[in-house]
């Protein structure tokens, strides 16, 4: 029994509270913040234990993608200078900084995606703009991604590629960020405006499934009485939490943290974003047991 219960610690896919399920996505395919980033190894376990998880795309300039999350190769990696100068030939000697691995591209993630437990999900999250990414970027997208066995969400800040990558590839999943936008109207003309310009993304050209949302936000709003969540699942739209991180997760929650992520799971998020996935799903049974 002891060793079910091990196992099942270990996961971090999901919390059920009150009828409610929230997946635990693992942010840029880290299961815990120990793991390497962006890690194909990870990545793989995610994909036979049915997980949601999240990666970051730049685009190359022959117009297909590498998982990284900055603009220029230096923070992550060996390399030097901006992505989007580089070709599939210019990337091949270049390794990650952590562990020293290889870089993972776009036709790597194809070829990975053939075999997956039917419950993972696996969230692209564009990092260029649509001018960038251009019409090569959602052409190479259409033609390693028409034919996979795993579920793909695409999501992007920018509402112009998301609209270009539905038009190309209607059958993956999209999702929308306004959050950035969403913080600067709230400054500037308050939570009814934010809650306007929310319902008109919803009902926009982007025809989302899920809203990405900073958790800050979501709880700042429903404290001045705008549940962002329950808009969102209203109009049939998911919604993602994102990040929340346990600052010291091999003792589970701090007295705040335990307030904010009550406060945030009585919204009932259909998604957390975190880079730790176990202990949260660890920290939340200890908590609740008391």
């Amino acid at each position: 029994m002891m060793q079910m219960t091990r196992l099942l610690d270990a996961q971090g896919l999901e919390i059920s509270h009150e009828g409610h399920r929230t997946r635990l996505k693992w942010h840029r395919l880290r299961k815990r913040f120990a793991d390497p980033l962006f890690s194909a190894e990870v990545m793989a376990e995610g994909f036979a234990a049915g997980a949601s998880m999240e990666l970051d795309l730049r685009v190359r300039a022959d117009g297909g993608f590498v998982v990284l999350h900055d603009e220029e190769l230096d923070g992550e990696t060996t390399g030097h200078g901006p992505i989007a100068k580089k070709t599939i030939g210019d990337l091949g000697d270049i390794r990650m900084k952590e562990g020293d691995r290889p870089l993972i591209l776009s036709e790597d993630l194809a070829a990975m995606m053939q075999s997956t437990h039917p419950a993972a999900l696996l969230q692209f999250d564009m990092k260029d703009e649509y001018e960038a990414t251009g019409t090569r970027g959602i052409e190479h997208l259409a033609t390693h991604f028409r034919d996979i066995a795993a579920s793909v969400i695409v999501s992007a800040g920018s509402l112009d590629l998301i609209v270009a990558v539905k038009e190309k590839l209607p059958h993956l999943l999209r999702g929308i960020d306004p959050t950035d936008k969403l913080y600067n109207i709230w400054q500037a003309s308050g939570w009814k405006a934010v809650e306007m310009e929310l319902r008109a993304d919803l009902r926009g050209p982007t025809e989302p499934d899920t809203i990405y949302l900073h958790w800050r936000l979501i709880l700042d709003a429903a404290r001045e009485g705008l549940d962002m969540i329950a808009l969102c699942q209203d109009e049939g739209k998911r919604v993602d939490a994102w990040t929340f991180t346990l600052k010291h997760p091999e003792v589970g929650f701090s007295d705040e943290e335990w307030r904010n992520f009550q406060a945030l799971m009585a919204l009932k998020p259909d998604q957390i974003t975190t880079d730790e996935a176990p202990a949260t799903e660890r920290a939340w049974k200890l908590r609740m047991a008391e």
